[in-house]
């Protein structure tokens, strides 16, 4: 199916600067704010090392995967803590990265290093309806939708560069949209429509 997609706004030149900010909202077809959808700007000219800012934390609390959308850069280690009362296996079958945390109680924790870009889907093998999502980046432009379903990118570098806007539940391939952008001054805010399949996980929302 192919992915709705509005962009209202335009890109306003100015007299060149080093880099600039670009604020972008981001709704369903209804014009609901989505929120957990990831943001990222890869620059053509390539973007400078990724910082990794530990801990990176996965947790299982409540019968749930908190957060619901981790964004972690390449190579970042993410721990998987167990706060329930009831044992957790956690796995993924996600080309960017196959895993199994075999069987491990209330109070454990586990592991777990992501060197390689995409998106990889959580789950438990003993709860079904345990799902989370780590998006693993390898630009230092990225940042993740609030309730209001904005971002604020910052620092932008002047030149072409590829805008990719993923959400588990874009009903885009892999869930992704992207949009051409180039930068060469002030920005002018953009918002984007996705088509959202399904809501995403029991707390409601998107």
């Amino acid at each position: 199916m192919k992915t709705t997609l509005t962009v209202i706004g335009s890109l306003l030149c100015a007299t060149p600067v080093v880099a600039a900010d670009l604020r972008v909202s981001i709704t369903d077809t209804s014009g609901k704010p989505v929120r957990d959808a990831v943001v990222t700007y890869e620059p053509a000219a390539g973007s400078a090392p990724v910082g990794i800012k530990a801990p990176y934390v996965m947790a299982q609390r409540d019968m749930n995967f908190t957060p619901y959308v981790l964004v972690v850069p390449a190579g970042a280690t993410v721990s998987f803590p167990n706060q329930d009362a009831v044992s957790h296996h956690v796995y993924s079958f996600s080309p960017a990265r196959k895993f199994q945390l075999p069987l491990y109680g209330g109070g454990l924790s586990r592991s777990l290093t992501f060197p390689t870009a995409g998106t990889v889907a959580i789950g438990c093998n003993i709860h079904d309806s345990m799902q989370a999502y780590i998006r693993v980046i390898d630009t230092a432009f990225y940042a993740q939708t609030d309730d209001k379903g904005v971002v604020t990118l910052t620092n932008l570098p002047n030149g072409a560069g590829d805008l990719v806007i993923w959400h588990p539940m874009s009903s885009a391939k892999g869930g992704e949209t992207h949009l051409p952008l180039s930068v060469q001054g002030p920005i002018k805010p953009i918002s984007v429509q996705l088509k959202i399949r399904r809501m995403a996980h029991a707390g409601g929302g998107y």
